[in-house]
């Protein structure tokens, strides 16, 4: 059997300006990296404003599990099979972070013959967009640092910077560190740190930007500090938002690529989702509305985290309204929710199996009365699943107006995903309840414990008394009216990610909130969950290498 990269690198591409023509898109607007992947301008980009939208669908899945899932493997092979039955469809993508694909998670560039290629590239360097966000964000620490250093006319309290350094890499020695040692020359010594790239804000703001100018305006509002009366000071009071845009204005351009079936995909910025909003680039997402009729999308880990941040973040901020939602799942994946060990997942286990339904159950019941909106269930059929356990889930989810389709776009590429293609396009034909957790006007506190409560299955919500006077502050300050972005472990409804299944009843703890003024959310942080994740004991990296011919290998 061969392995995801070997099957990319026998991949037959098309020059990317053929993939754009079949979008209508001129060749003055791309921009060519090379042969196979290019940016779209900005300036075509505008023109495209008053064409009617697409289709927007939106792939999420069950809690995540080492079992596996394959949600942008999903993502990939519908889109293929929206064009296998013959519908102009786009996919939208986010781009992979260094961080898990030489730590354990892996790229994102799908799986199988279900893949967007060139995956080499898209999986490493790619077209440079997180260098440059990497290098807006240092900027602005630099810049911090560097106006202490002359004097602080600002009057920045070193004990309330607000601003961390960033890398696009897993490295838990840079979580908390002193900077500014060795005397005078070199600054005002103080605690720093680091954030992965794809947890920092100019990352959110990259997505959420809908042009240089919004762009600009949300680098501005950035707060990086206080001063000791903890007044806010901005990026704007330290002039640095303009040179953060100048770094950040190329990559602002969406990147084209294609499937292994030359379908057009974008793969743009890439937020975490356990700890960011976890979606692509709007630019993004509303260009492909106005190229495809079909625009297949993806949100970061289950629908309790990604979908919902999706749609109350995402969506709320740019006026996107999905039409249907697909939500992944493995049999291998419900039955390890059950309670069973990985090694004994390829077993048949039908009462394993239902007590791990409860899983999907809660997922299905949020995307249908809590999102308001139709569902179609997506299983990665693997040969080890029986008839048997396949009948139990279908008659289970059918209680919950949810279709079950099994799809082999893994094996099969787009026409393996074609039952699915065809019952997406069956719901995105129906009127739908769409509808926000909660609404704008809602306090901060109501916020998280509607999303708790309504979306973990939670009894409650606490905080201890310094969190809940930072919460009252901020409401009180102006910023009431922000949405929520939750940072807890995607592996759990609850912040525990041993609880498997589908937990009830349990409170969940705010330990920690945050000002993300640019992006526009408040980040709530429960539990315990890092923005600089760790390698594991042995990285993907010890994996990865360049054979003789300068071929890169063991790339997953």
């Amino acid at each position: 059997m061969l392995s995801d990269i070997e099957i990319a690198q026998k991949a037959k591409m098309k020059p990317i300006g053929e993939i754009a023509a079949r979008l209508g898109i001129p060749e003055h607007a791309i921009e060519p990296f090379g042969r196979t992947k290019a940016k779209i301008s900005l300036d075509y980009i505008e023109t495209l404003r008053k064409k009617p939208d697409g289709k927007l669908i939106l792939v999420t899945a069950i809690s995540p599990t080492p079992a596996g899932e394959g949600k942008t493997t999903t993502t990939v092979g519908l889109g293929d099979a929206l064009n296998h039955i013959g519908k102009k469809a786009v996919i939208c993508l986010r781009e992979p972070s260094l961080g898990p694909v030489f730590g354990m998670k892996g790229g994102a560039a799908g799986g199988g013959y279900a893949q967007v290629v060139p995956m080499e590239d898209i999986n490493l360097h790619f077209t440079g967009d997180f260098n440059a966000i990497a290098l807006a964000n240092n900027l602005l620490a630099a810049m911090i640092d560097n106006h202490i250093n002359h004097g602080n006319e600002l009057g920045f309290d070193v004990r309330r910077i607000a601003w961390k350094r960033v890398m696009d890499m897993n490295d838990r020695a840079l979580r908390q560190i002193t900077v500014a040692l060795g005397g005078p020359a070199n600054g005002f010594p103080r605690e720093d740190g680091f954030d992965i790239v794809v947890a920092s804000e100019v990352m959110a703001i990259f997505c959420l930007a809908t042009s240089v100018k919004d762009l600009k305006e949300r680098l501005g509002n950035i707060v990086c500090g206080y001063t000791k009366d903890q007044k806010p000071i901005l990026a704007r009071d330290l002039k640095c938002h303009g040179a953060m845009t100048a770094l950040l204005k190329d990559a602002l351009a969406p990147n084209l690529v294609q499937t292994l079936e030359h379908s057009p995909a974008f793969i743009h910025g890439g937020p975490f989702a356990n700890i960011a909003h976890g979606c692509n680039s709007v630019l993004a997402t509303q260009t492909a509305l106005k190229l495809g009729d079909y625009v297949v999308t993806e949100a970061g880990f289950g629908a309790d985290l990604g979908a919902e941040k999706f749609i109350d973040i995402k969506c709320r901020k740019a006026g996107l309204r999905p039409s249907a939602v697909v939500l992944v799942a493995t049999i291998r994946a419900l039955k390890y929710h059950g309670g069973i060990d990985v090694k004994e997942l390829s077993k048949p286990n039908l009462a394993a199996l239902e007590k791990g339904i409860t899983n999907i159950e809660r997922h299905v019941n949020n995307i249908r009365n809590n999102y308001g909106l139709p569902c179609v269930v997506s299983i990665n059929h693997r040969t080890e699943d029986t008839d048997e356990e396949v009948k139990l889930l279908m008659d289970k989810l059918a209680h919950h107006g949810a279709k079950v389709v099994l799809a082999r776009h893994w094996a099969d590429g787009g026409k393996g995903a074609a039952d699915v293609a065809r019952e997406v396009v069956k719901m995105c034909e129906q009127p739908n309840d769409f509808k926000f957790v909660y609404e704008e006007q809602v306090p901060l506190w109501d916020k998280m414990k509607a999303i708790a409560t309504r979306i973990y299955g939670a009894s409650d919500i606490t905080a201890d008394s310094k969190v809940r006077g930072q919460i009252k502050k901020l409401q009180e300050s102006g910023y009431g009216h922000y949405p929520v972005c939750v940072a807890k472990t995607q592996y759990s409804f609850s912040t525990d990610p041993q609880l498997r299944g589908a937990p009830s009843g349990h409170v969940v703890n705010v330990r920690e909130v945050r000002l993300a003024a640019g992006a526009e959310f408040i980040v709530m942080i429960c539990g315990d969950i890092m923005t600089m994740p760790g390698l594991p004991k042995v990285p993907s990296a010890c994996a990865i290498d360049v054979n003789d011919d300068g071929k890169i290998v063991g790339l997953f």
